[in-house]
């Protein structure tokens, strides 16, 4: 199956999206089973107190708290607008940002780091310029701090539909940063499984999008694989992807062929593999990667392979390299629930 498809359905009726492309699942939203806060709700909160030795405060949420790690110039008491940034692990605080993003399909809100921005991915020169001069007439009358971001998705679109996308992202926000009175509140739902699919998943424009297609396109099998720690690679190989209460811990395996071209070969697909397989996977924290045993000298391919495939990611990671037993360690951030708790968690 070639292009790329949006199959938006359900899993123990929860809603969920796959992105499919070119017969590969490329990403997976699924909603959690119970009221757990979403990341993207924005809310009103209450600074509490400061937490020694880690540079943040605790917040006060409605039935909960919240972790804050920019803390300069608050003081407990003082009720402040944040934003959940992941997801939120038992036992722990939520983590939230005081600097907001109100995205829509085509436009993004950025109170606090005012100008405009037209995204890079549109290069015709006519149409940067169109959008300009759209998003400078959308965005008069928004407070002065308050930027925008105009999503690649945009390019092409009716011009009226996208002024009427800025200027509901723009009084939503000016609204939502004024309301100071009161306690702490929820003010924005995050996005659910479909809404997110349909925002964020609009650049490039998808080929097909399809209500209830994850039996015709076989996204139950290729989550199932998911849940399984083996992967396989191209030429024989395979690489276990198996997760600990400290730690990632990936094993590459060249298979019957263990000659260094095998080796490299297998090296190189699981390295390219390894940010899709972990995001689906809902996988983070400190990640240890034990490739088949190759020359030093090849040590310095993988490097490449490593960090242009994690930079095409977009995620936040950090690739610590090589270890003195020749392992290669990064840490990559969790941006969602495990896959495996969070379908345990709607069995």
């Amino acid at each position: 199956m070639k292009g790329r498809v949006i199959c938006l359905d359900q899993i123990g009726g929860r809603d969920a999206a796959a992105l499919i492309v070119d017969g590969r699942l490329e990403d997976l939203l699924i909603d959690p089973a119970g009221d757990e806060v979403l990341p993207g709700a924005i809310y009103r909160a209450v600074a509490d107190r400061p937490v020694k030795g880690q540079g943040g405060m605790f917040v006060k949420l409605p039935g909960g708290s919240g972790f804050l790690r920019q803390v300069s110039g608050l003081a407990p008491g003082q009720r402040i607008i944040v934003q959940v940034t992941g997801p939120t692990e038992p036992g722990k605080a939520v983590p939230v940002t005081v600097r907001l993003l109100f995205k829509s399909r085509w436009a993004i809100v950025t109170p606090g780091a005012p100008g405009i921005n037209i995204s890079r991915r549109i290069r015709d020169e006519a149409a940067r310029a169109d959008l300009q001069a759209l998003a400078e007439e959308a965005m008069a009358g928004a407070p002065a701090d308050h930027g925008l971001i105009l999503r690649s998705a945009a390019e092409g679109e009716d011009e009226a539909a996208v002024a009427e996308d800025i200027l509901a992202m723009k009084e939503m926000a000016a609204a939502v940063v004024a309301d100071l009175a009161g306690g702490p509140e929820l003010l924005v739902d995050g996005p659910g499984a479909h809404e997110a699919a349909w925002r964020d998943w609009a650049e490039p424009a998808a080929d097909e999008v399809i209500e209830g297609g994850f039996d015709d396109h076989g996204v139950r099998e290729m989550i199932d694989a998911l849940l399984a720690p083996r992967v396989d690679l191209p030429g024989g190989g395979h690489m276990m992807v198996e997760p600990t209460r400290a730690l990632v811990a990936v094993d590459v395996n060249t298979g019957p062929d263990t000659s260094p071209a095998a080796a490299l070969k297998a090296n190189i697909a699981a390295a390219r593999d390894l940010p899709r397989q972990l995001r689906l996977r809902g996988l983070g924290g400190q990640v240890v990667v034990d490739f088949a045993p190759v020359p030093k000298k090849d040590r310095g391919t993988l490097d490449q392979v490593m960090k242009a495939a994690f930079r095409a990611e977009g995620g936040e990671s950090h690739l610590a390299g090589w270890t003195a037993l020749g392992l290669y360690e990064m840490t990559r951030k969790r941006d969602r629930l495990p896959l495996a708790a969070l379908l345990e968690a709607g069995a």
